[in-house]
């Protein structure tokens, strides 16, 4: 177990903020995990995973665990399904291609969304009208405090629109380190609805896709949109699509009746953010080095040095003129920290 002192995160989170953490320890088994635990380096700890989902805007005053537990392996089968136990460091994205060869059907939609396996089931991630929630068998956590591990099965984690127990009654309490999910082996589910997947498919001529058609078709659609983090900071969509309620939608849909709207139930609706942070003239904009990325509104990144703060701060500007414009408030997706 390697401790690191004054470490850069700046690899570390895809905004590439340049905030340092006070001592550093990467977990690469659960014996790792169990010695950094029972450490007594410092009384504060910071869970680190792929560093995707949140926007640095300090340096960490304490023990950041980076946890890049690695590992997939068949845990069971039937002949219509594949569980696959899967270790919290690796690469969401390579783990959806690693499906797509072995054709286990079912996150094929998922396709090239930025972080680790750990951190999905926190979020319930989602794309193009699939959700982990869809996937999701069970994970395994590691109480901070007893270090017993527990099982969490889907019911268990309450999930919700990019929203889990991990965010609220248990945030803090739980490090997960393996995730299985519930694959299918044939007869896949392939949910092409979306208009962007249509187009893409269409555009190629795929009348009858197979999931790594339409993986394709989600990384075709996600990279004309989103910039890659390697290239330009970013952590993919800022904020969530904001739900209002049937009396606000009719009011809503009254004053911008050209507004795109997705109906989530008989007294709810989806309004995307971009349409809405585009519409409040945020679009490409760039204020220093923080900015809105010019394909999609969505999405603010850090064009060389912004600090997290200034794009927090951007982030303020944007949540606080929707207000105004629309009285629809929305909300980050990304942690701030």
């Amino acid at each position: 177990m390697q401790i690191e002192k004054n470490k850069s995160l700046k690899e570390f989170n895809t905004f590439g903020i340049d905030c340092a953490a006070k001592y550093f320890i990467s977990i690469s088994s659960q014996d790792e995990l169990l010695d950094a635990l029972r450490s007594e380096i410092h009384s504060k700890l910071f869970i680190l995973g792929g560093g995707s989902n949140m926007l640095l805007t300090k340096d960490i005053d304490a023990l950041v665990l980076h946890i890049n537990l690695k590992g997939i392996e068949v845990v069971n089968e039937t002949n219509h399904h594949v569980f696959l136990k899967v270790n919290a460091g690796e690469n969401w994205h390579e783990f959806v291609q690693y499906c797509i060869n072995n054709d286990f059907g079912g996150i094929e939609n998922l396709s090239l969304i930025p972080g680790n396996v750990g951190t999905a089931p926190i979020q319930n991630i989602g794309a193009y009208g699939v959700e982990l929630k869809d996937v999701f068998e069970s994970c395994s956590a590691l109480h901070l405090e007893t270090l017993k591990n527990k099982e969490f099965s889907n019911s268990d984690c309450k999930f919700g629109y990019r929203n889990s127990i991990f965010k609220n009654e248990v945030k803090g309490k739980y490090i997960i380190t393996d995730v299985t999910f519930k694959l299918t082996k044939n007869e896949h589910a392939k949910r092409i609805s979306y208009g962007a997947i249509k187009n893409e498919l269409a555009a190629h001529n795929i009348e009858d896709p197979n999931i790594s058609d339409i993986s394709k078709a989600v990384i075709a659609i996600r990279e004309s949109k989103l910039p890659d983090p390697k290239k330009l900071g970013n952590s993919g969509s800022f904020f969530k699509n904001p739900i209002i309620s049937l009396s606000e939608f009719n009011s809503f849909t009254e004053q911008f009746p050209e507004a795109p709207f997705y109906k989530i139930s008989e007294t709810s609706y989806k309004i995307p953010a971009g349409w809405l942070i585009e519409q409040s003239g945020f679009k490409g904009t760039q204020f220093g080095d923080a900015g809105v990325h010019k394909n999609q509104a969505l999405v603010l990144v850090n064009y060389g040095n912004a600090t997290g703060e200034e794009i927090w701060n951007l982030a303020l500007k944007i949540q606080s003129k929707v207000k105004k414009d629309f009285n629809i408030t929305i909300e980050p997706e990304v942690n701030v920290i």
